[in-house]
C-alpha cells in the first residue's frame, strides 16, 4: 500500500534531518538543492514510481529514475536508503574515503539504486532517453523519470537531447526540472538568463505541465499523476517543478548561499529543531 500524506510528510522531515546531518558531519556537500527536492523525491519513490523489490541494473518491468544534477546526492542517498535500497546506517559514511556514498553518485561501487554516475552536469537526459528507447525495444511499457536543475539547463547537451526526444517521439519519458531560480553563483537570471523554460520546451515539441507548489506533497502527487497520464501519446513530457532552495530550514531559504555550504554546529541544531523527528528516534 502507498503511504498516506501524513506518512509522506513524516518521511520528508526525516530525510531533511538526514541531509543536514550528512553534510554537517563532513563539512561538505549541497544542502540547498537537496532540501528543495526532498518532497519531490520522497513522493516519486514512495507514491509515483512502480518499483520492484531489490535492485538490478537492467530495470526490466519497473519504472526507472535517473538523477542528472548529481550534486544533490544527500537527498538521493537518503531517499534510496529509506526506500530499502541499502541500510540507513550507511548514510553515516557520506563523502568519507572508500564510502559508496560520494559527493556525486557513481556506479563503480555498485550502490543499489544508482544507475549512472552524475558528477558532470547536463548528461542525465541523454541517458534517460536511451533507457526509454531500450524499454520500447524490449516491449516494456514502464516510464523513465529524470530530474534536472534549472541552472543545469545552461549545459548545451541538454538541448540536443530535448530536440532528439521529441523528434523520435520518446513518449515514455518524464523529465522534471527543479525550478528554484538559483545556482552556485547567484540567481539563474544573473548567471545566464534562459527566458521562458516552458516556451523553450514547447518550441521543441514537448508536452509541458507545471507544479506551482513544488514543495507540497499533494500538489506533487496530483502533478505527477497528470504527467503519467500524458505519456504514450507521441510526445516526451516535461514537468516544471517550482521549488524553494533550502526548503524547511528558514535561514537556508530565499538565498543561493546554501547551494554548497555545510551548517556549523549551532546552525545544525537550529535546522534540526525546525524538523522534529515525528517517527521517534529514526536518525541513523
Amino acid at each position: 500500500m502507498k503511504p498516506n500524506t501524513q506518512q509522506l510528510n513524516d518521511l520528508t522531515i526525516q530525510v531533511r534531518r538526514d541531509i543536514l546531518r550528512m553534510v554537517h558531519a563532513v563539512n561538505s556537500g549541497h544542502p540547498g538543492g537537496s532540501l528543495g527536492c526532498t518532497e519531490f523525491l520522497v513522493t516519486l519513490y514512495q507514491n509515483v514510481m512502480e518499483r520492484k523489490e531489490g535492485f538490478d541494473m537492467d530495470g526490466i518491468g519497473e519504472d526507472l529514475f535517473f538523477l542528472s544534477n548529481g550534486h544533490i546526492s544527500p537527498v538521493f542517498y537518503s531517499v534510496l536508503a529509506r526506500s530499502g535500497y541499502f541500510p540507513v546506517s550507511e548514510l553515516s559514511t557520506f563523502r568519507l574515503i572508500n564510502s559508496r556514498l560520494q559527493g556525486h553518485p557513481t556506479t563503480h561501487d555498485s550502490l543499489p539504486g544508482v544507475r549512472i554516475a552524475s558528477g558532470s552536469l547536463g548528461q542525465g537526459l541523454s541517458v534517460g532517453i536511451g533507457a526509454a528507447q531500450a524499454k520500447k525495444l524490449n516491449g516494456d511499457n514502464h516510464i523513465i523519470y529524470t530530474l534536472h536543475g534549472d541552472g543545469e539547463l545552461q549545459e548545451g547537451q541538454n538541448w540536443e537531447a530535448i530536440m532528439y526526444a521529441s523528434a523520435k517521439k520518446v513518449d515514455n519519458l518524464i523529465a522534471t526540472i527543479d525550478l528554484n531560480g538559483k545556482q552556485i553563483d547567484g540567481t539563474t537570471d544573473e548567471v545566464l538568463a534562459m527566458g521562458s523554460i516552458r516556451a523553450k520546451f514547447e518550441a521543441f515539441d514537448w508536452d509541458v505541465l507545471e507544479i506551482e507548489k513544488g514543495n507540497d506533497l499533494e500538489a506533487i502527487i496530483a502533478g505527477m499523476t497528470d504527467a503519467k497520464s500524458r505519456t504514450g501519446k507521441g510526445k516526451p513530457v516535461c514537468v516544471l517543478l517550482h521549488t524553494e532552495m533550502g526548503n524547511g530550514v528558514d535561514f537556508m531559504m530565499n538565498t543561493h548561499a546554501w547551494h554548497g555550504k555545510a551548517p556549523n554546529d549551532a546552525q545544525l541544531d537550529n535546522a534540526l529543531g525546525q524538523n522534529y523527528n515525528t517517527g521517534g528516534n529514526s536518525d541513523y
